[in-house]
């Protein structure tokens, strides 16, 4: 369940790191009950860049093999054990 706190909650910046830091995900943060910023860890941070670079490679492969850019496995092995000698 996502962690909403208000933002006065910020004024123990201490306190407010150590609970990003413990959340293990994103803490939502509101202003006068609407939401204002989300705030997050730097290690949650990097998860969350490297899962996207993963899905929008992910998503190129996709097309490809929608568009019919694909090979044979077994060809693609062949000539890869020839060039190396394996």
């Amino acid at each position: 369940m996502p962690l909403i706190l208000p933002l006065k909650s910020l004024k123990d910046t201490s306190g407010f790191s150590e609970l990003c830091q413990n959340a293990g995900e994103p803490v939502f943060v509101t202003k006068n009950g609407y939401g204002d910023m989300v705030i997050m860890s730097m290690e949650i941070y990097k998860k969350n860049i490297l899962m996207k670079d993963v899905y929008s490679k992910l998503d190129i492969v996709g097309q490809g093999v929608a568009g019919g850019q694909t090979k044979n496995a077994r060809k693609s092995l062949e000539l890869l054990r020839k060039k190396h000698g394996v």
